[in-house]
């Protein structure tokens, strides 16, 4: 009985332990928004297809006022992006080719 006790405590566990590491913060998801914005401005070519995956994935959990801060921040950084300034467009290439590579993929 002791041992039926033990593994069932130990599951639930586990199966807690592998949802906090799944779960990302609304930060992350709002960074992830604007790396996508980044990336569709066209500062740099890079393939988007795991970023929409993973803000398609991540969007479910979120609040409507997370949700919809993360698309501001996208139309914003899409806007950024369209900048003509060198020094901006070099700035905001490094963030994407930097910072954005965790949500590549």
């Amino acid at each position: 009985m002791k041992l039926i006790a033990i593994a069932l405590t130990a599951t639930g566990l586990l199966a807690t332990a592998g949802t906090a590491a799944a779960a990302v913060s609304d930060v992350e998801f709002l960074r992830a928004s604007r790396c996508r914005g980044l990336a569709e401005s066209g500062v740099a070519q890079v393939d988007t297809a795991a970023m929409d995956a993973f803000l398609k994935a991540e969007q479910r959990t979120r609040t409507t006022f997370v949700a919809d801060r993360g698309k501001a921040e996208f139309d914003k950084a899409r806007r950024e992006g369209k900048t003509d300034n060198a020094e901006r467009k070099a700035r905001l290439t490094a963030e994407l080719n930097g910072p954005c590579q965790a949500y590549k993929g």
